[in-house]
């Protein structure tokens, strides 16, 4: 079988490794490989568009912006002569099946060639474009379509996430984090315009990611007078405290009557009914632009292995694979359109509450938040029922202060109070608390660490007294405790104890945030997603100084007995070896490995990258590692090694881990209230589960954990250890 591959409309972050994976996929199943430049329009030009790709053409990509097949719209597809074009140039270079990265404009296109195949196969066989037996269809529709969503916009049915969504909105975020220490300083307003012509998704998360005080979107209606609510809004916060305000907008946003609204229109009714000098950003296609994150050298990876493997297949049915749930998914494409364009035309028609009920539950939910957490003061003055107090557990993860600031503004202003623990279980043992106000935490989104102090702190029998004393000194009703494994033990310490020490019978619910992602109930830890892209940084500059030297580098990451750092990492980096905790280390493996490296350069490589996690081998370490591969290199190539450490941990949190961390410390936040209201003193774990926020009982959770080696029973990313080895292997070339 011969596969097509083409990148059409808007270029996303991630396509080049979308191409990558779909190549050394389809190369691996027996299949070969085609690359078509400029799109649809390279499909209808033919020739010299049509270029074979083998496994080193696909290489040294995956960590490119843009795409290097090249992308344009072509109006030429959009006619009936046009697509019959595209056809016969198809047919005459003997591809079977096409996998098509594109948003909506895109897929439609696909799916409308898919439609007319068969009678374009018959014109063409007519007039002698080509021969009549490649006209004679076994089946209806012989060709073979796999759309994957690849669009900043975030607006396709049928996956969670987009390729290139997550890169878009981390560009944003670090853009408006800049923006509001300049805002900051003098006291400013500042008008973010992002994209997002028809849909709202990056405006929303950006602004649930950054903190922004106001946000205006496609989906939400605006009546008339919404400027005179959002002036009450932003006067009310600057009464409050707040030094800046910062509006985010996605360009597609309008009026009740229809008509655009412009970043001057915000700013003139700063400038009348504020008397403020409101400064505008406009980002533009700074959004499509950079390296992908590695959440999208991941997803962009496992669609394109899910693409490919379903064109082997047997099944003709034209589908696009997202990621539902966590999962790549098949949807029939026929479906993907249908619903994305109906969310267009209840906008157009003026349906609002239908148009964000297509978004999903998640959309609405945080516009919800956003709303909630923008607000200048509480809703509900405080009431009689004593207090929630937030902990953060050692060692930090990035990402703990969204979860913080979330959990104190859900509970505030539903009336609760808050206090906080300085440097977890120890300051609550020793009643090291502090009250933490509405505006204490305006700030605290994009901080990385925790403001409350995060150490590593063993509870002594001697202390458990001692915490039950404050909790009854401060009228402590339930906690919130974030942190990772040694936090989530120190929780089943006190719910031991609450036989000999009563006042320890409040709810706990316990936060999962730990860059290590070796937690029970959850599939995603807070704090992850920044470690990983500081490796993923990382290893990208160690690439040039590899490729200049013909070298091999070994990287040490984190991640304990655990080896989900390692194993991502090495996906998203595009290694040849990962070591992991799980598999453990054998000198014939090790050799083995070496020798396919050795052979790897002497036909051409120029660089390795082998990610070893910290605790892979309790008798072989990473120096050990690296003493074995340099003898048996053969000359072939330098050996370094390079320890990343507490770089992993550090910056300023990646929009994912702020995002996933305001949304469970909502929802913790709320169900230690519901406990409170209750009068239940349960003890829970709260995660993300394939269907969204779920809620543990402790024991239940704690029962799924293999505690000699730290890390669940269970673990869904390994998964992911084919994806890394088709990726990585030596293809036909060696290398």
């Amino acid at each position: 079988m011969r596969i097509g591959m083409i990148t059409s409309g808007g270029d996303a972050p991630g396509m080049n490794a979308t191409i990558r994976a779909v190549t050394r996929c389809a190369l691996d199943l027996g299949m070969e490989a085609v690359g078509i430049h400029e799109g649809w329009q390279g499909v209808v030009d033919g020739g010299a568009k049509f270029e074979p790709f083998n496994w080193r053409r696909a290489g040294g990509i995956l960590q490119r912006g843009g795409t290097i097949i090249g992308t344009a719209r072509s109006e030429a597809f959009r006619t009936v002569a046009g697509r019959r074009q595209a056809a016969r140039n198809l047919v005459n270079a003997g591809i079977d099946g096409l996998v098509v990265v594109g948003g909506d404009g895109s897929l439609t296109g696909a799916l409308i060639l898919y439609q007319e195949w068969a009678e374009h196969l018959k014109a063409l066989a007519a007039d002698g474009s080509i021969p009549a037996e490649k006209a004679e269809n076994p089946a209806p529709f012989p060709l073979r379509v796999v759309g994957l969503p690849g669009s900043i916009d975030n607006d396709q049915y049928g996956t969670d996430m987009s390729i290139g969504a997550d890169t878009a909105l981390n560009t944003i975020v670090e853009a408006v984090d800049k923006l509001s220490s300049t805002a900051d300083s003098h006291q400013r307003t500042f008008v973010v315009e992002v994209m997002g012509r028809r849909c709202g998704y990056l405006a929303l998360m950006s602004a649930l990611a950054t903190g922004a005080d106001w946000v205006l979107m496609p989906e939400e209606e605006l009546d008339p007078r919404w400027h005179y609510r959002m002036v009450e809004a932003l006067k009310r916060g600057r009464a409050a405290g707040r030094r800046h305000d910062l509006i985010i907008f996605a360009e597609g946003t309008r009026h009740s009557d229809g008509l655009p609204i412009r970043a001057d229109t915000i700013t003139e009714i700063l400038k009348t009914r504020m008397g403020v000098e409101g400064r505008v950003t406009v980002l533009g296609h700074v959004q499509r632009g950079g390296a992908p994150t590695a959440f999208d050298r991941v997803l962009s990876s496992r669609l394109g292995e899910a693409a490919a493997s379903y064109l082997a297949g047997p099944d003709p049915t034209p589908v696009m694979f997202g990621l539902v749930n966590n999962q790549p998914t098949a949807t029939p494409l026929t479906e993907v359109v249908t619903k994305s364009q109906a969310v267009n035309i209840q906008m157009d028609q003026g349906q609002f509450e239908e148009a964000l009920a297509l978004r999903g539950r998640s959309f609405l939910d945080a516009l919800d938040l956003v709303k909630t957490l923008s607000r200048a003061e509480p809703k509900e003055a405080l009431k009689d029922r004593g207090r929630i107090c937030l902990l953060t557990g050692g060692p930090d993860a990035p990402g703990m202060n969204a979860i913080l600031r979330t959990a104190l503004r859900i509970a505030r202003n539903a009336g609760q109070d808050v206090i906080g623990a300085r440097y977890g279980f120890g300051g609550l043992a020793k009643g090291d608390l502090q009250a933490i106000e509405w505006m204490d935490v305006q700030n605290w989104m994009g901080l990385g660490g925790s403001e409350l102090g995060a150490v590593r702190h063993e509870l002594t029998p001697g202390e458990i007294p001692g915490i039950a004393g404050t909790i009854a000194a401060w009228d402590i009703r339930g906690l919130v405790a974030v942190g990772g494994l040694e936090t989530y033990k120190e929780v089943g310490r006190l719910l031991t104890a609450r036989a000999e020490h009563p006042a320890l019978r409040i709810p706990i619910i316990c936060v999962p945030a730990t860059i290590g992602n070796n937690l029970p109930a959850t599939e995603f830890t807070i704090g992850v997603d920044t470690a990983l892209n500081n490796i993923v940084d990382a290893v990208d500059k160690i690439k040039y100084t590899a490729s200049a030297a013909h070298r091999v580098y070994i990287i040490e990451v984190m991640g304990r007995q655990c080896g989900y750092l390692a194993l991502t990492a090495g996906i998203a980096t595009g290694a040849e070896m990962e070591l992991l905790p799980e598999d453990g280390i054998s000198l014939q493996d090790l050799m083995r490995d070496t020798e396919m490296l050795r052979r790897g350069f002497v036909s051409g490589k120029k660089l390795g990258i082998v990610i070893i996690a910290e605790e892979t081998s309790p008798h072989y370490d990473t120096e050990f590692v690296r003493r074995v591969i340099d003898a048996e290199a053969g000359g072939a190539f330098d050996v370094r090694e390079c320890i990343l450490g507490h770089l992993q941990r550090g910056g300023v949190p990646t929009a994912f881990d702020r995002i996933q961390g305001a949304r469970l410390g909502a929802r913790a936040s709320q169900q230690i209230m519901d406990d409170i209201t209750a009068g239940r003193d349960h003890v829970n774990v709260i995660g993300l589960a394939q269907r969204g926020i779920r809620i543990t009982p402790y024991s239940e959770a704690m029962a799924t954990m293999d505690m000699a080696n730290g890390r669940p029973l269970a673990q869904a990313f390994l998964r992911w250890r084919g994806l890394a080895d088709k990726l990585a292997k030596p293809g036909p070339e060696g290398v």
